[in-house]
């Protein structure tokens, strides 16, 4: 819990907010899970000859569940006596920091009204961020604090503001991470170490923009955090979001330590959280659980926002703690991945959990290695699971995806070998690849292509002046090697051929890749000077205007920052480029006044976890969401003007054109 605690709070306790390279690569090596040793997926075991059941069981009552948990404690203690027996040197392995997701259930797939202004991995699988389109108005959450902004009628005027917590509420060591809008529902979703679980903030927006506090709940959870993923989706009305919980088998109320809610008011106490996961909705696998290393429930919880009383349905599977979650637009997937203990080698595999959205049971299979993040997922529409693993990757809790390594491999899975957990994939659903040096890793799904590659990431800008990127096409393998003038930082889709961003230490690159029966580069643009200034999959956004040309938007900053000061400092510029055809054009940039930035006075959120910068392209507008500036730009005769800006900062309204 300390380890969870200082993931998010170190900034309280820093001196300075200007840290040598060392020290991010210490920062984020002591919260990534460490020690994590899985087999290769090359050899990974074949699935058994017997039947197994097409999906998990669940448990019949709490007395089986609170035996299965005395199962556990004397399992451990055999387990605990032979290592003292025959291993006196193996320190204790790194605190458990995540756990995986769960089951969606009755989820409506239908898109969102609103024009989307999300980089979200699916379309129609909303992802929670920090600004959302409502009807004739921008809503925004920034720094402990929910702002409209009209842009209707050709406007851009700050509307309303509110504090994204609830009036009795102290915010302090709470993060406001992220939020999700539906019909006239705002739904803040944040962790409060103060009261012990995830916070979701509700509040109503009406047709002008106007914001008011509706209630808060609390739920009973570990951190949720990822460098990389985002705690919650939307699907309809239904809010999805993924909580992990890390068990104690010999705690003496097993049930004291499960997912529970609340709903907030003043003097609220612990006595008042009610359980929502009852033991028949608790799905363990077939297969051995080893506990040896801790063992999470990893929890989905679905509440339909269309209801006023916030109706919660929770579903857990029992798991090893390191976690990937991942969703589409039909199944909610978690990977999760056993730990073994520092020194050891071999011998752990990990177990991947299927939850269907239509509500159906859910299933799960042994597989091997682990993937590094969301983004190493691909449900495809010829009913497979497509999967970068690596053997030295240990999920995307807090900052682990940020530290994979290892040998690396695509496991190409029929979605009807899902079964009860009985059985294992066989090492025939594994195709090594090409295996990269260990630094920051990259991968993306674009159409049936994988990329992937290393770069900097939070670190400093690296030096590269070459650079492999592998393309796979994940229908056959067939593996292509291109060389870049710079590192892997951001891989997007663009058209139908795709995007690489980094910096080759001082310039920041833009590479276009031309997908089809032989991958090649296609065009490099360069922004000299510069890096990028958002690390998040949403701070890029591409919009089309034509089956092979668009215009991008990507922050940027000055050069040489390193990527995690997006963190601390807001982005300088957002650069905006037009493809046509896999080819960049410059349009220009909007940029930022960081000379009149006035203290906020903010009293929560104070670090930007997610970002503050972002491109919006809306209604035939471009927009740059810049910290607390919103820039307009126009595109005419080839180039960006700048048409006007808003300062929605709290307590100051202003308004400037050119």
């Amino acid at each position: 819990m300390n380890n969870l605690r200082n993931a998010r709070n170190f900034v309280l306790s820093f001196t300075s907010l200007v840290f040598s390279v060392a020290a991010v690569v210490g920062l984020i090596s002591a919260l990534a899970t460490g020690g994590n040793r899985l087999v290769s997926g090359a050899s990974a075991p074949r699935i058994e000859t017997r039947t197994a059941k097409k999906t998990m069981r669940s448990f019949g009552s709490e007395e089986e569940l609170k035996n299965y948990f005395r199962q556990l404690v004397e399992e451990q203690k055999r387990a605990q006596a032979r290592r003292t027996k025959s291993e006196a040197l193996a320190p204790a392995p790194a605190a458990n920091q995540a756990a995986a997701t769960g089951l969606a259930k009755e989820a409506d797939a239908t898109a969102a009204k609103d024009e989307s202004i999300t980089n979200t991995q699916h379309v129609g699988v909303d992802e929670g961020g920090i600004v959302k389109l409502h009807g004739d108005h921008l809503v925004v959450l920034r720094r402990g604090r929910l702002f409209t902004v009209a842009i209707g009628d050709n406007t851009l005027k700050p509307i309303s503001s509110v504090d994204a917590f609830g009036p009795d509420i102290d915010p302090r060591y709470t993060w406001y991470d992220e939020m999700l809008v539906s019909a006239d529902t705002v739904a803040v979703i944040g962790y409060s170490y103060e009261r012990g679980g995830t916070e979701v903030g509700l509040f109503r927006i009406d047709r002008a923009g106007n914001l008011a506090y509706r209630s808060t709940y609390h739920l009973r959870s570990n951190d949720y955090y990822s460098s990389r993923n985002y705690a919650s989706r939307l699907i309809g009305s239904k809010l999805i979001f993924y909580t992990p919980l890390y068990l104690n088998p010999y705690a003496t109320d097993p049930f004291a330590q499960f997912p529970a809610v609340r709903k907030w008011h003043k003097g609220a106490t612990p006595a008042e959280f009610q359980r929502i996961v009852s033991a028949t909705r608790v799905y363990v696998p077939e297969g051995k659980l080893d506990s040896t290393y801790g063992l999470a429930l990893h929890t989905v919880t679905v509440c339909d926002l269309a209801n006023d009383d916030f109706k919660c349905d929770a579903t857990g599977v029992l798991g090893a703690p390191g976690r990937v979650f991942y969703v589409s637009p039909e199944s909610v997937y978690v990977w999760t991945t056993d730990w073994a203990g520092y020194g050891q080698r071999g011998g752990q595999h990990s177990m991947l959990y299927r939850m269907p959205l239509d509500g159906s049971g859910p299933s799960a299979i042994g597989v091997s290695g682990s993937p590094v993040d969301q983004f190493s997922f691909l449900e495809s529409e010829d009913k497979h699971l497509n999967v970068l693993v690596r053997t030295g990757a240990s999920g995307d809790g807090m900052w682990a995806a940020e530290t994979s390594a290892g040998d690396v491999a695509l496991m190409r899975l029929p979605l009807s070998l899902f079964n009860d957990g009985s059985s294992a994939a066989s090492s025939w659903c594994y195709h090594p690849l090409p295996k990269p040096e260990n630094a920051s890793f990259q991968n993306r799904f674009v159409g049936n292509y994988l990329l992937y590659g290393i770069g900097s990431g939070a670190g400093q800008p690296e030096n590269r002046w070459q650079a492999s990127l592998y393309v796979v096409r994940w229908t056959d393998g067939d593996t292509n090697e291109l060389t870049l003038k710079h590192g892997v930082d951001r891989i997007e889709a663009m058209a139908d051929g795709a995007v690489v961003v980094g910096t080759d230490g001082k310039d920041l690159h833009f590479t276009s890749i031309k997908l089809g029966d032989s991958p090649e580069v296609a065009d490099d643009y360069t922004r000299r000077d510069a890096s990028q200034g958002e690390l998040r999959s949403q701070g890029f956004f591409y919009k089309p205007d034509g089956p092979d040309s668009g215009v991008l938007g990507l922050p940027i900053s000055v050069p040489g920052r390193a990527g995690y000061m997006n963190l601390f400092q807001s982005s300088a510029a957002i650069i905006f480029l037009r493809n046509r055809s896999l080819h960049f054009e410059e349009l220009g940039e909007l940029g930022a006044e960081a000379e009149k930035a006035v203290d906020d006075g903010c009293r929560a959120s104070c670090v930007d976890w997610y970002g503050n910068s972002r491109p919006i392209f809306v209604r035939g507008r471009v927009l740059a969401l810049l910290g607390y500036e919103i820039v307009e730009g126009d595109l005419k005769n080839g180039s960006m003007r700048e048409l006007r800006r808003i300062n929605y900062a709290p307590q100051r309204v202003a308004i400037t054109k050119n």
